[in-house]
């Protein structure tokens, strides 16, 4: 944080250039959110901004709005009506879908204890039944509340749960099935109504709760006869993200309980030291009120019928994408005619004679502007390669086109290179694709190297703390892959990374010299290629590399860059070290050659005369 204070046409500009460096959300078609509201929409949601969602009593007609909203949407997911206030539909925004489900699975957890403990049976080991192809907060929220993960895998030709399989593993342990509406991966519907059939046939009461975050708002107005919502009996809660289909901006999400007896009365509590009695049963508290103002502004002005042609237009446009790309000789994984999301889920035919992957393709897209994810499927589907379009308001016919004809250029391209150009183009991509993997608050003791789905075991993660830096490649339970990679790493050398880096020290070839900045002791590598930075001759006459901020930067960079992106590299790499040391230095650019490591270069002059070579400083 700095001193003094500066204009705020200055500190706007900073950031919005900084910013400016950020993907365009128009064609990033990798996110289901949402990128594009009425200006009317924004106008509402600006002006709601001061005001916090939680003060009922300030802003009553806020929190009835948020009312308004949950009926509208139970109406909409078939939520039963009932003559006593007590026994109708309930629920609440929240700030996402994941939010949503925590709820969901604390309400499912909590009854299903309450009913074993009056049994007078043991309620300590809870289960979830759930497919191998759940978003991640599925994981989160069985790992927080201490619940047991029953993973009903994927295979090569099924990409969503089996029913007969997922009924098989309930027992008296099971607090509850979940069931997607549109999978992460292929945006294909779950058979929830098998699943509820099956249930009711064995005269099991095992409660099923929708993850309806993508496909809540899609499936009522483009296949209303499908049955996956509160007209199935077992069916007790149900999420959506209003970020998503909902049509605003992120984030609010809702969940709705059938009833208020599927919400047990001890998550909801009750205060009143915001001037009145009022009932919270959501895990955050302060949040905006723009998001739930922004959803009911949709709901109202769109309608039923607005939704349905928004949703009707996304899916032809979604099945006209599909047909392109197979006319190009792609498999397509997605479902058509609105049996999923409207998004295209693909991958490249096996060919022997082609170098290159999807990987390689997402990446030569990327170089024109699409952000276009490509990923591997869902555990123990013999690592399937994808890539993914989602389709949403703001993707017109004419878009799509334009990236139709990318995408045939970038295959041309990639056709043309020979095998040895592939291979090394590949080698960076493996690399270099994740950017958020290199990113400062991603701290090193928790980053898992992707690469293609798998860890990387000769990768050097650079784990730090104040100034100290080791290599968490030398610990062999880093090397290891799955989830207990970490906590072995905990167990075995304590939480505290300077443990492992005093016991440990002489293997990682440390030695403690002075910071060139600013004099302070500090834990300089002297082995250039140790660092990460790649050949040895591409680095300074020393090797010597500066502590803490820098480690990150001189590792984050490719082997050429623009001028431009040198120069903003170089210059935060100024201020960083002028924030630390608490001096100025002097930034000068030069040309420097050195064999097959070369490129731009810059100096940093220090006071005293010293200088500080910065190698290859790329984007």
């Amino acid at each position: 944080m700095p001193d003094d204070e500066m204009p705020k046409e200055v500190a706007y500009r900073m950031i919005k250039d900084e910013l400016s460096l950020d993907g365009n959300p128009l064609l990033n078609l990798a996110s289901f959110v949402t990128t594009y509201m009425e200006e009317e929409a924004e106008k509402l949601m600006t002006e709601s901004l001061p005001k916090n969602f939680i003060d009922y009593e300030e802003y009553p007609q806020s929190a009835d709005i948020q009312n308004r909203c949950v009926s509208m949407i139970g109406r909409l997911f078939n939520a039963p009506v009932k003559d006593s206030e007590a026994s109708s539909a309930v629920g609440t925004s929240t700030v996402g879908s994941s939010e949503a489900i925590m709820l969901a699975v604390l309400a499912m957890k909590r009854r299903w204890k309450n009913k074993r403990i009056a049994e007078g049976k043991p309620a300590d080991n809870p289960n979830l039944i759930m497919s191998s192809a759940v978003q991640v907060c599925w994981e989160k929220a069985t790992r927080y509340f201490e619940v047991e993960e029953k993973l009903v895998y994927c295979t090569p030709e099924r990409y969503v749960i089996d029913p007969k399989e997922t009924v098989d593993l309930v027992d008296e342990n099971t607090i509850g099935i979940c069931c997607i509406l549109g999978t992460t991966y292929t945006g294909e519907y779950e058979d929830v109504k098998a699943v509820n059939d099956l249930l009711v046939k064995k005269g099991l009461n095992t409660p099923i709760h929708v993850d309806a975050a993508s496909g809540g708002f899609v499936t009522p107005f483009v296949v209303p006869d499908l049955e996956w919502d509160f007209r199935l009996e077992n069916v007790v809660s149900i999420n959506v993200s209003g970020h998503k289909y909902g049509l605003v901006y992120p984030g609010v999400g809702w969940v709705v309980w059938r009833s208020a007896e599927y919400l047990p009365q001890e998550l909801v509590f009750n205060i009143n030291y915001l001037g009145a009695d009022q009932a919270s049963f959501t895990l955050n508290f302060s949040k905006g009120a723009s998001q739930v103002i922004g959803q009911y502004y949709q709901l109202i002005r769109l309608g039923k019928h607005g939704y349905r042609a928004i949703m009707s237009n996304l899916t032809r446009t979604a099945d006209y994408l599909a047909e392109s790309l197979a006319a190009l000789g792609f498999i397509i994984m997605s479902k058509k005619s609105g049996e999923g999301l409207p998004l295209v889920a693909f991958r490249l035919r096996e060919d022997p004679d082609r170098n290159y992957d999807e990987f390689a393709l997402a990446h030569q897209l990327r170089v024109r502007g699409w952000i276009i994810p490509a990923y591997t499927m869902a555990p123990k589907t013999e690592g399937l390669k994808m890539l993914r379009i989602v389709v949403r308001e703001d993707f017109s016919r004419n878009r799509c086109d334009g990236l139709i004809n990318d995408i045939r250029l970038c295959q041309g391209l990639l056709d043309q290179m020979d095998k040895e150009t592939i291979k090394k183009q590949q080698e960076f991509i493996h690399k270099n694709h994740v950017a958020s993997g290199k990113a400062s608050h991603n701290h090193p003791k928790y980053r898992r190297h992707a690469d293609h789905g798998y860890r990387r075991r000769n990768t050097r993660c650079r784990a730090r703390q104040g100034r100290r830096t080791l290599s968490a490649e030398s610990s062999p339970s880093r090397s290891d892959s799955g989830s207990d990679a970490g906590s072995e790493y905990d167990s075995e050398y304590g939480s505290d990374i300077d443990d492992y880096y005093k016991e440990d020290h002489k293997e990682h070839d440390l030695e403690r010299e002075e910071c060139p900045l600013c004099g302070s002791t500090s834990d300089i590598e002297r082995k250039a290629e140790e660092e990460g930075i790649g050949d040895s001759d591409s680095a300074t006459d020393d090797g010597t590399l500066v502590h803490g901020e820098r480690h990150s930067q001189l590792d984050d960079r490719s082997t050429s860059s623009p001028v431009a992106s040198m120069v903003a590299k170089t210059a935060y790499n100024h201020l960083t070290l002028s924030r630390h040391c608490g001096r100025k230095a002097a930034v000068r650019g030069k040309k420097q050659h050195q064999g097959k490591g070369a490129g731009q270069t810059f100096s940093l002059e220090l006071p005293g005369g010293k200088k500080l070579l910065t190698p290859r400083i790329g984007a």
